[in-house]
């Protein structure tokens, strides 16, 4: 399992992630994508992205295995990006 510092760090490249393909009129991303893409352990994946939805910052449509199928940001999420995004100017 992830340490606290990575679980931090998986959950923050996920919304980043999100992020910008939202940006490229792609309003989510598989699952595979996003474990493909970032790199990430699957069971590392699901963990962070049930976290993020318990947020409110995420939707998780899920496989029958408890992976994410695909994940799209929540209103509440796009609003907290583009803060970030803001705030470095």
């Amino acid at each position: 399992m992830a340490t606290l510092h990575e679980r931090q760090n998986y959950r923050t490249t996920i919304m980043k992630a999100l992020y910008n393909a939202m940006e490229g009129n792609r309003p989510g991303m598989t699952g595979a994508k996003l474990r493909d893409d970032l790199r990430m352990p699957e069971q590392d994946l699901a963990a962070a992205c049930t976290y993020l939805a318990g947020e409110g910052l995420i939707l998780v449509d899920w496989t029958t295995r408890n992976t994410p199928a695909t994940v799209t940001l929540t209103h509440q999420g796009i609003r907290l990006m583009e803060s970030e995004e803001e705030e470095r100017g």
